[in-house]
């Protein structure tokens, strides 16, 4: 389950001790002291996950995130400000697969990354088994990771795929909030439930048709959201 991870953070202190930490759980970790660096890094060498700063000189983690999810669509963890709520939202609107907010613990920061690196590795071992999942316009390649509407491929994040792929798989079962936390963000932490709406609302916005009723991601009011297809 090791994976090749980069950091990013200008607080050269933070940025260590991450590093060492995640090399003592045997993964592979780079550091990048800004945004810039970042991107020149990412548009050299490929990584399984990147732990990503807000905060940060040249260029901000929002404007890194941005550019990033033009070309590549790796797991991606924001780290934002205790303070800055609205920074959480912004993150998960851009595409960011998780947030960790400062002051956080490793042991909080480590779990989100084997969870994350964790759900990568299961989708490979299950590659082989050929499956596809068919709704309405809607095609999801389990094997190929790859979402068609309308024989148009769909760039999904991380996170938006394992939701679509959770949802379509358990057509008409309607989970809480709390219950796709725990089932698609993949580690016990009932954090805030925004999350998933943020990831939803993404979703709708690449998967449904512009100015007409949702069809495939639907909201049982009062419980949470189910696949309709």
């Amino acid at each position: 389950m090791f994976g090749k991870i980069l950091v990013v953070d200008d607080e050269a202190a933070i940025a260590e001790i991450i590093q060492y930490n995640l090399t003592r759980e045997g993964y592979e970790a780079k550091i990048a002291h800004d945004g810039k660096e970042c991107l020149d890094i990412v548009e050299k060498e490929d990584f399984d996950l990147i732990i990503l700063d807000v905060m940060m000189p040249k260029i901000d983690g929002f404007t890194v995130l941005k550019e990033i999810r033009k070309e590549k669509n790796i797991p991606i963890i924001m780290l934002t400000a205790k303070e800055e709520e609205v920074d959480k939202i912004l993150g998960l609107e851009l595409g960011a697969d998780d947030y960790v907010v400062k002051p956080f613990s490793m042991r909080e920061l480590t779990a989100r990354v084997k969870a994350i690196l964790r759900r990568c590795d299961f989708e490979m071992e299950n590659s082989e088994n050929p499956e596809v999942i068919e709704a309405g316009d809607l095609v999801i390649d389990l094997n190929k990771y790859e979402i068609k509407k309308r024989d148009k491929v769909i760039d999904l994040t991380l996170r938006e795929y394992e939701l679509l792929k959770f949802l379509a798989s358990n057509k008409d079962q309607v989970f809480s909030r709390e219950e796709l936390l725990e089932e698609v963000w993949d580690y016990d932490y009932y954090g805030d439930i925004r999350t998933v709406d943020v990831t939803v609302r993404r979703l709708r916005e690449k998967i449904e048709d512009k100015d007409k009723e949702f069809k495939y991601i639907l909201t049982k009011r009062g419980v949470g959201y189910y696949f309709g297809g």
